[in-house]
């Protein structure tokens, strides 16, 4: 995947367009105040309860039960297996009552139309946009047909309805995973391919317009789930350009190519005037900067703009454990201090190219780590960007690091909220994979329990208070 997405002048996208970026690597650029030394604006303390001021009082209780039985890792390594169990003890209907006001409550937004409006009416009280997640997605071993994969498109599209007609954001975004509509297999197969053959973006982009194309190394029956695929891809692309931006996830490093070189696909057909179709790179990857820069190159070299998604990552006991069993090298960095330096790296490089040219670029720093925002807002204002413009934007998920997502709201930053919807059974094994996926945030969100404790007592005070 590399070597077809990397043309040879990428020397010259560094020197000529990213020039800033190794400036900044400098020992004076350093001592300037850059994201390597930032000089993190005063209000981003992240230490004000009254940021969940607006919660009523069974919301803190809740969250704070929530984030403390996440806090032991034997809950969260097995709430699979514990769910499955709690399930047949209790029943379907017994299971959904003691679930759906605890974790369910938390995490997603509700069932129904009207359930998943009240919370989205909510959260644009705060100031919040939400980014609606339909919970689909396979791997290996989990495809069931090609009626299963139509169904998740008539999801998909239902989804890009609802982020667009409701008015819950000026600039709505959803998320998309392309193995809900693309089986995992093929993906893998695609991966695997891309080694030695040669598939290009414009060769996806006829696919998606009906053409009925041979892709090489593939048999006759993958061929057509592929083409299948590219088109139900396309219907999305259709339905959501100049309406609602789609950003697609990463997945495991063994499909991932396969995925990004799809997306490609889609951004060549779809972002000729805007970044409507984003892709996902994960910091925690070795490779994850070249991969930002390849993309970047593509973009410049087949003329569209490119929206990135950036976040650490979250499958690295499984990305570990798979390496070390087919005796590859682990594709994830030796420590948390280099994935912290890939991150940043890689947020400068879009923060400098968006001051050059906002309406080519677009980033949503996707993450609960207070340093990385700091660190985006201060270079956000040495640069001069806006704070509530269209081309940088923050995301958390729905439920968690509220402390974060509301003080830059309050102070006029575009804060988005990955916001899961649909029934108890839908949404399960989409809550348990978060949760194994997010174990180092959950099991780290001290500070986030600190803080709802102090509103809890500061409530609980004014209560004692006025009854006296």
């Amino acid at each position: 995947m590399c070597s077809l997405l990397r043309p040879p002048v990428l020397s010259r996208l560094i020197s000529v367009r990213l020039k800033s970026v190794a400036a900044s690597q400098s020992p004076a650029a350093k001592r300037g105040g850059d994201l390597c030394n930032p000089s993190s604006p005063g209000f981003l303390t992240f230490e004000d309860p009254q940021a969940f001021k607006v919660k009523s009082f069974w919301e803190l209780f809740r969250a704070l039960g929530v984030f403390r039985l996440c806090s032991f890792p034997a809950l969260v390594n097995n709430c699979g297996k514990l769910m499955t169990f709690t399930r047949v003890v209790l029943g379907k209907r017994g299971f959904s009552m003691v679930v759906r006001p605890s974790v369910y409550a938390q995490f997603v937004a509700g069932e129904t139309e009207c359930e998943i409006a009240d919370c989205m009416q909510k959260m644009s009280s705060l100031g919040l946009h939400p980014m609606l997640a339909v919970p689909i997605e396979e791997d290996l071993g989990e495809s069931i047909g090609e009626q299963r994969y139509e169904d998740n498109l008539a999801a998909m599209l239902e989804c890009v309805r609802m982020s667009h007609i409701n008015g819950w954001s000026k600039n709505p975004m959803m998320q998309l995973k392309i193995t809900a509509l693309v089986s995992p297999e093929l993906c893998v197969k695609l991966t695997s391919l891309l080694k030695t053959e040669q598939y290009d973006v414009n060769m996806l982009v006829r696919a998606m317009e009906g053409e009925e194309v041979m892709f090489p190394g593939l048999t006759e029956s993958e061929n057509t789930h592929l083409l299948l695929g590219l088109r139900r891809l396309n219907k999305i692309g259709e339905a959501s350009v100049n309406k609602v931006r789609v950003l697609v996830d990463a997945e495991y490093t063994y499909m991932n190519p396969a995925l990004s070189l799809i997306t490609m696909a889609m951004m060549k057909k779809f972002n000729q005037q805007s970044a409507w179709i984003w892709n996902t790179y994960q910091c925690y990857l070795k490779e994850s900067k070249n991969l930002l820069l390849d993309a970047i190159q593509t973009s410049i070299d087949q003329a569209f703009c490119i929206g990135v998604k950036l976040v650490r990552g979250a499958y690295m006991d499984k990305e570990r454990k798979l390496a070390q069993k087919e005796g590859r090298t682990d594709p994830i960095h030796e420590s948390w201090e280099h994935t912290n330096d890939s991150y940043n790296g890689c947020l400068q490089i879009m923060l400098n190219l968006i001051s050059e040219k906002p309406e080519r670029y677009m980033i949503i720093v996707a993450t609960h780590n207070e340093e990385s925002v700091r660190r985006a807002v201060t270079r956000m204002e040495e640069l001069g960007l806006q704070r509530e413009g269209n081309s940088v934007c923050f995301g958390q998920l729905l439920g968690m690091c509220d402390h974060v997502s509301l003080t830059l709201a309050q102070h006029g930053f575009s804060v988005y909220k990955s916001v899961p919807y649909g029934s108890v059974d839908d949404t399960l094994p989409y809550l348990v994979r978060r949760a194994q996926e997010n174990r180092t945030v959950l099991q780290g969100i001290r500070k986030e329990r600190d803080l709802l404790r102090q509103e809890l007592r500061r409530r609980l005070k004014e209560k004692i208070s006025g009854a006296r």
